[in-house]
This record gives structure tokens, C-alpha cells and sequence, in this order.
């Protein structure tokens, strides 16, 4: 009897990047996020075979280094770029975040809805697990997109688990002849470790 088809994705959320008004796709790590990239290169290069990331710096530059220690190619997919919040800067990020998530149809000028965003970041995904049958992929990308993509498949996945999301955050998707058969988070935060250690 043949054995299932099952593919491994390790969804990366971008390490700690900070804000740059119209700079979604510029914007690099901070100091912190640099030494946060290092550690999740550390949890993931022993089981990579194929990195996808985002274009967007934040992301790449979180993922980068797994593929250099894992000698397995690095792919740009635009699909996996954030979900687009609006066409300018937006002054209040809380309140048009949490609009979008109570009316996923809805969008801010410029913008992306969640059904629109969550219909790339799927498809994209459904593209890797037919491209990479019995391999581990990791996908290096962005919160929001990542909790959609989640909701897709989990209504559960939703708002609060958004706002829940470190940065960096990894979850491990395993997909079974294309069906999502398990989700589960593979990474510890230092400080979540520390207290974990105290314990």
C-alpha cells in the first residue's frame, strides 16, 4: 500500500522589524530581530529542504540564513507577502486591523481585504504542498497573512490568535494528500523559555 503523500511547512512570522511609515517592502530587522533570525536559522536548517520567502526584507532576511546553512535554494513568492493594509499610512493601525478581521469582505483605501489576502496566501500554499510532495518547506512570511492562511483551514484561527502571534513565530502545517492533518507551534520565545527554565 503506498504511503501518503505528506508535506511539511514550517510557517516563519518575520523577526522583530521596526516601523517605517511607506516602507512595507524596505523595512530590514532590528538588532534583536537580527539575533532572533539566528536562532530560528539554529531550529530549522536541520530539516529545510526548500526555503520560499516573502519579498519583503523583514521576511527574507529571517529566512535567508536557513537556507545558506541548509545548502537548499531560496524562492521569492510575492503570495506570501503581507496582506496590503492600505494604499497610504494608516494613523490608527489597532482600530483598521481589527475592522478587517470583524469584516473580512471590507477594505481601507488602497487595500486588501482578508478574503482577498487570505485567497492568495492559500492558493500559494496549495501550490508548495503539490510542488513538494514528502519534503519539508519553510515559508518565511508575515502575521497576518500566516493567522489567514490558518483561518482558512481553522476558523479558530482568528483575531486573537493574530494578536497572540511573537516575532519571531514558527508553526509546523503537515499536509496530507493536501488536507491539513496537524498545526503546531515549534517556537519558544526567549523570554517564554526564560520563565519556562524559572518554572
Amino acid at each position: 500500500m503506498p504511503r501518503p503523500a505528506t508535506t511539511v511547512v514550517s510557517f516563519v512570522r518575520h523577526a522583530h522589524s521596526p516601523y517605517v511609515p511607506n516602507a512595507e517592502r524596505t523595512r530590514g530587522l532590528s538588532a534583536r530581530g537580527r539575533r532572533d533570525a539566528a536562532a530560528v536559522t539554529a531550529h530549522l536548517a536541520d530539516v529545510a529542504d526548500v526555503v520560499v520567502t516573502s519579498p519583503f526584507e523583514r521576511a527574507r532576511a529571517t529566512v535567508e540564513g536557513i537556507a545558506d546553512a541548509a545548502g537548499v535554494p531560496l524562492i521569492e513568492d510575492e503570495d506570501f507577502r503581507e496582506r496590503e493594509l492600505a494604499g497610504d499610512h494608516v494613523e490608527d493601525f489597532d482600530s483598521a486591523v481589527e475592522h478587517l478581521w470583524a469584516n473580512p469582505t471590507a477594505s481601507h483605501p488602497g487595500g486588501e481585504s482578508h478574503v482577498e489576502a487570505q485567497a492568495r496566501g492559500v492558493a500559494a500554499v496549495e501550490r508548495l504542498v503539490d510542488a513538494y510532495p514528502g519534503r519539508h518547506v519553510v515559508v518565511g512570511t508575515h502575521g497576518t497573512l500566516m493567522a489567514l492562511v490558518f483561518n482558512a483551514f481553522d476558523p479558530r484561527y482568528g483575531y486573537e490568535f493574530w494578536t497572540g502571534l511573537s516575532t519571531p513565530d514558527v508553526y509546523e502545517a503537515t499536509f496530507i494528500h493536501g488536507e491539513l492533518a496537524g498545526l503546531v507551534r515549534t517556537w519558544m520565545p526567549v523570554t517564554e523559555a526564560n520563565e519556562a527554565a524559572d518554572d
